[in-house]
Formats: C-alpha cells, sequence, structure tokens
C-alpha cells in the first residue's frame, strides 16, 4: 500500500506525483511532503501541511491510478463526466462531531409515533449496511427491507412537502467543504454530474435550495421520487425502488437526465443516448462498497473511484482498498478529491486551483 501527497506545478499542463511508501498505514508527518522533482512548485509546503493531502489518503496500486489518470486527461473534459453518490459524500458525515444527517433522517414527519418507527428501522438496519460479514445477496435483501418500511411509514404517516421544507431548514445535514465551488467550476466547464443517491431525490433538492442557495443546470438527481397530490401530501413513489446496493439498476436510463440542460440539442431520445455514451471517463465519488456500481451500465473506457471511508476504519480498509483506486479515511478534506479530480482535466486543474485560493476554502471538512 502506498501514500499519495500531490504537488502540482501551475505553469504546466501535467502534474506530478509524488509516492510515499507507508507501513502499518501511520501518517506521514508534514515535513515528509514535497514536490516530486522541482523546487520551484506553486504550491508552497506550507500549504501542503494545511493541507495534510498525506495523512488520510490510501492508494493500493499507484501505478494503474497514474495510467487511468493519463487516459482520461489526455481525452479531455468533453469526454468526461462525473457520478457522486449524497449521503456520507457531498455531505459531511459529522457535523459539529456528532453524526451528520442522511437525506432519509432530517425528515420529521408531524407524527411522533411514525418519526419512531423509522428511527427504529435505522437502529435495527444500520448496523447491518456497514457490516463487513454479511454477504451481498443477503444484504441486498435487508437493504430492500428496509427502504420499503421506510417509504410505506412516510405514506402512512402523512408526509407533506411542506414537512420537507421544514425538516430541511431545522436539520444540521451539511455539505463537505469545496462540493459548491467543484458544482460552479464544472458548470461552468459544461461537465456533468450525476448525483446518484439512495435517499429521496425531493429532499435533497430542497438541501441544494436551502444550503447552497441555487441550483446547477448541470447536477441531476437520480433517486427515489415523491409524489404530491394537490394539497402537497404524499401519496406514492416513482418507478422502482433505490437503495445503497441496487443503483447500478438505474444508472444508464437516467444518465440522460444529466445533459438536457448543456445547451445541446439532442433532437430526441436516441441521439440524447448517444450524446450520453460519448462521455467514457467516470471519476466516482462514493462511501459505501454499493456505490461502485452506479456506473454499471455507463459502458465507460475509463473509471476511477473514489471511497470515503467515513466509519469502521479498521474493519473495513482492506476491502475498500482493494475496491477503489483511491480511498480517503475518515474526514479527509473534499478539497483532494478536487484536486484528484481536476488533475483528470489537464490544464482545467490549474484554473480550479486559482479559483479555490481565491475562494480560501476552508478545508476542515
Amino acid at each position: 500500500m502506498r501514500i499519495i501527497s500531490c504537488c502540482t506545478r501551475l505553469h504546466a499542463p501535467t502534474t506530478r506525483i509524488s509516492l510515499f511508501r507507508h507501513n502499518h498505514h501511520h501518517k506521514l508527518t508534514p515535513s515528509s511532503t514535497r514536490c516530486f522533482s522541482h523546487s520551484d512548485c506553486s504550491v508552497s509546503r506550507h500549504q501542503m501541511e494545511q493541507l495534510d493531502l498525506s495523512a488520510n489518503t490510501v492508494i493500493d496500486h499507484p501505478r494503474a491510478l497514474t495510467d487511468k489518470t493519463t487516459l482520461i486527461r489526455d481525452a479531455g473534459p468533453s469526454k468526461f463526466q462525473v457520478i457522486a453518490d449524497f449521503d456520507g459524500t457531498l455531505t459531511r458525515y459529522r457535523v459539529n462531531g456528532v453524526r451528520g444527517m442522511s437525506s432519509h433522517g432530517i425528515l420529521q414527519q408531524g407524527n411522533a409515533d411514525y418519526d419512531a418507527k423509522r428511527e427504529a428501522l435505522y437502529e435495527h438496519y444500520h448496523p447491518l449496511e456497514f457490516s463487513p460479514v454479511i454477504p451481498l445477496e443477503e444484504k441486498t435483501k435487508l437493504m430492500e427491507e428496509w427502504w420499503s418500511k421506510t417509504h410505506n411509514l412516510l405514506v402512512e404517516g402523512g408526509l407533506t412537502y411542506d414537512a420537507i421544507k421544514q425538516s430541511v431548514a431545522d436539520s444540521s445535514i451539511a455539505f463537505r467543504d469545496g462540493v459548491v465551488e467543484l458544482f460552479e467550476f464544472l458548470e461552468d466547464k459544461e461537465i456533468p454530474v450525476l448525483i446518484f443517491s439512495a435517499g429521496l431525490a425531493d429532499v435533497i433538492e430542497e438541501v441544494l435550495r436551502q444550503k447552497l442557495h441555487r441550483t446547477f443546470k448541470n447536477v441531476k438527481i437520480v433517486s427515489n421520487r415523491m409524489v404530491f397530490d394537490d394539497d402537497g401530501l404524499l401519496v406514492s413513489f416513482k418507478g422502482k425502488l433505490i437503495h445503497v446496493l441496487n443503483k447500478n439498476e438505474h444508472a444508464l436510463d437516467m444518465a440522460a437526465l444529466l445533459h438536457d440542460n448543456l445547451g445541446v440539442d439532442n433532437g430526441g431520445e436516441g441521439e440524447e443516448n448517444a450524446y450520453v455514451k460519448q462521455r467514457t471517463n467516470v471519476l466516482l465519488l462514493g462511501d459505501h462498497m454499493g456505490d461502485l456500481r452506479m456506473s454499471d451500465g455507463l459502458n465507460y473506457d475509463t473509471r476511477i473511484s473514489i471511497g470515503f471511508l467515513n466509519d469502521n476504519v479498521e474493519k473495513s480498509l482492506e476491502s475498500y482498498r482493494k475496491a477503489f483506486d483511491i480511498v480517503y479515511l475518515r474526514f479527509c478534506c473534499f478539497f483532494v478529491g478536487l484536486k484528484r479530480m481536476m488533475r483528470l482535466c489537464g490544464e482545467l486543474w490549474r484554473l480550479l486551483l486559482s479559483y479555490f485560493q481565491q475562494k480560501k476554502v476552508n478545508c476542515n471538512a
């Protein structure tokens, strides 16, 4: 296993990567970080120490990762798209020292009995979701049970859209620092983003509106979609159930929605699907082993996967580092994930770094 420390020359379109051998998962000291070759690197040692890029990053096969990076970068942004999970990936796993809320968890129906029933389901099923010993087939059935029961309770308990808006307003759900800057930059460069979530699309959209105070034309959400009546009362859910372990079943059908606002005249469903397939290089972001299947059906050429291992590090690191190209441990700043993403786009990385420095993004999320 190796730990990666990255340093970029802003006056060249390519990125140099310095690799350090790392035993027993010990952190590198900040003083051990340096540029691969040139001492005039525009990212200073002080900046590197602040970002602590090496301390929480695990890469099992650095050579293969470098090869993938080269392939995606050489193909250019026009062939590139980002697929991301929502809860625990784009949002903070912990907020103010406590477990952050999920898009399911923030909901308060205004009915204490039904809120308590959903909480009881969470207490029962959540440990099973992250258990490293339950076989995938068995865990998939358990997740389907959990999601089905939860959705039924939302309908039976009389959830309203007004309750969703109030729940988001009252919640502590928060995005990792750097997410809004990522979305703004990708929107400007017309690089599509698919947020693929086992949560609730209507809640996620409300979170975007209230917490980021805007929407993005290149960001589309594929998640469980609610149906409300004229009075704003939840009556059902649209389509097939999406839970943490079956996201792949919907990826191909939903991916076309990514591109409907990018100024491209698709001229029909067939041409639109063809346009989707042109985006054959993928950066996948997730915090769950099941998130790796989000890109199934996209027929991609090259994929780089980043896994955020938020909990159970000692038990799960072995499986995560074998499955993901890059693993970020616990509270690793989202900024390092953005650095990897923009490195794939070559010269775009130089522009994004400058943008982040101007924004003075806090790297403690």
